[in-house]
């Protein structure tokens, strides 16, 4: 059966071992000298050793005293930092970014490692989904800073960048050149709708090769040349490229990348410098706006 150690009573020891005495102990402690000693006598008995050598002048550490100290020492101090972690002024509490999964990539990560530096007793949760899905989720309160991919962006939004959107597929692909052209997709993805208009424009034929709820499936699809798919320029993550096309494949149009940050919460100071981490990510990688 699991055993707890008493924390009281072993920073009782530990002071007593530091200071020489119980006299010493129980000052420092701002006990009373009965109370270490019956909180030392606690210790030794739920160990079943003694741990001071009472026989001479002074207090002297037996082995097994000895071998707890170095232990003693290890766990008050992880209590010690564990509790000024969670009770120090400078914790604040939780915000949740909402992001599209796919432009997670290039910006966010640099995000979340600055505003970790800047504020590391924050925590940062990144929630990830379709877009008309992260809106529902900052209506309802779920999220408090959200991106999202759309055509126009809402009054209370703020526009941090206009893409294009633009075919990607494997490295030295020529899933592009298949005719129908197999396309992959998720069915709440923002650009599919796009992707099909487009195609059906100029009267090239396509087909779902993948349809799939599943965002690294429909990643794995592409990247293994067995389909193309619509993506902003700049926001492909390695294996996926950029379709040379050379104007084979229709323009498709831009995109705004817009932000969405609530008002309405406590920790308004720290939600203003994420914010402020956001636009600067943005602002870093300017993108020209060919198709």
């Amino acid at each position: 059966m699991a055993r707890n150690i008493d924390m009281t009573a072993l920073r009782s020891f530990v002071m007593v071992a530091d200071t020489g005495g119980v006299t010493r102990a129980a000052s420092a402690l701002n006990l009373t000298q009965s109370a270490v000693s019956m909180q030392l006598k606690r210790l030794e008995e739920s160990l079943g050793q003694a741990l001071l050598d009472r026989s001479g002048r002074g207090i002297a550490l037996t082995g097994a005293g000895e071998q707890l100290l170095g232990y003693g020492r290890k766990l008050l101090s992880s209590n010690d930092e564990l509790f000024r972690q969670m009770t120090h002024d400078a914790y604040q509490g939780t915000l949740r970014l909402g992001v599209p999964h796919d432009i997670v990539y290039p910006a966010i990560p640099r995000v979340l490692k600055l505003f970790r530096a800047e504020h590391p007793r924050m925590r940062l949760q990144l929630l990830s989904s379709a877009t008309s899905r992260l809106k529902e989720m900052y209506r309802s309160s779920e999220c408090d800073v959200i991106l999202t991919t759309e055509r126009e962006c809402d009054p209370e939004g703020e526009v941090l960048a206009e893409r294009p959107l633009v075919w990607h597929g494997a490295p030295d692909g020529s899933a592009w050149q298949r005719r129908p052209l197999p396309i992959a997709s998720e069915p709440v993805c923002m650009f599919r709708r796009p992707m099909q208009m487009a195609l059906d424009a100029v009267g090239i034929p396509w087909e779902m090769a993948v349809d799939s709820d599943s965002t690294s499936t429909v990643t794995a699809t592409a990247s293994a040349d067995f389909a193309v798919l619509p993506m902003l320029d700049g926001t492909a993550s390695p294996p996926l490229e950029r379709v040379p096309h050379g104007g084979t494949l229709p323009d498709m149009g831009t995109f705004k990348i817009n932000m969405y940050a609530r008002k309405d919460i406590t920790q308004r100071e720290v939600l203003a410098d994420l914010v402020g981490l956001i636009r600067d990510a943005y602002d870093a990688q300017p993108v020209a706006l060919t198709g």
